[in-house]
């Protein structure tokens, strides 16, 4: 990403996220149009399920690596809400396993399947970043983050779609799905300043770009990787 002095740096970062392949490819494009075979429905709804459980592991690695206090009580809201608050049963993964029985898939046993490559390269690579160079990881979960709103978006669309083209799917629980969508302007908000005093390094920003574009790039192939060439 070029700095085009125009506007200011957090501005730019949250274009080139928007605009980023990662959440305007062939395969999410194709969902949420409801316009995807049978068998790419239900590969998505496992491989994003893989995701969904070790979610909350991978934020933990970012928490425990964060060393701005402020930034720590953050992540540490986020990672109680995906355990549900003070409510175990409402665990996000929970709420998932939900989705997943609707449309008769066993949680149990996908727990068990093999991931894509393209999966485990994504999730892999979270922790990577987080574990790793503190201005990459909030790059990377700015990323993540900014993306998260145009995400929900295309797959809400595709499940009204599937379900109107679908009349066995009518009875999806999309709970998950409307729930996080709910939740991402907060989330937005939360890292609107996130390098605080660092915004106006130049080797912080550098940092920063590095970690956002390669969680997006490792996140774009994810989707690409649930196509039916699989």
């Amino acid at each position: 990403m070029q700095l085009n002095g125009e506007e200011d740096f957090y501005s730019q970062a949250y274009k080139f996220v928007k605009r980023h392949n990662a959440t305007n490819n062939e395969f999410i494009d194709r969902f949420s149009r409801g316009d995807i075979s049978d068998g790419e429905f239900r590969r998505f709804s496992v491989e994003f399920y893989h995701f969904t459980r070790e979610w909350p592991s991978i934020l933990s690695t970012l928490l425990v690596n964060t060393p701005d206090e402020n930034d720590a009580a953050n992540l540490t809201t986020i990672l109680v809400s995906e355990l549900g608050d003070d409510d175990p049963g409402q665990r996000h993964e929970l709420l998932y396993r939900k989705y997943l029985r609707s449309i008769g898939l066993d949680p149990a046993e996908i727990v068990m399947k093999k991931q894509l490559n393209t999966t485990k390269s994504w999730l892999d690579g979270m922790r990577k970043y987080f574990a790793g160079d503190h201005f990459e990881a909030l790059g990377a979960e700015f990323g993540l983050e900014n993306m998260a709103i145009p995400m929900w978006d295309k797959l809400l669309a595709g499940f009204e779609k599937w379900k109107a083209s679908h009349p066995d799917y009518s009875g999806m629980d999309l709970e998950y799905f409307t729930f996080h969508r709910a939740l991402e302007e907060k989330h937005e908000e939360a890292m609107e300043d996130v390098l605080g005093k660092h915004k106006d390094d130049g080797s912080a920003r550098e940092k920063f770009i590095t970690g956002a574009r390669g969680i997006l790039d490792l996140e774009e192939k994810f989707w690409i990787g649930l196509g039916n060439n699989q």
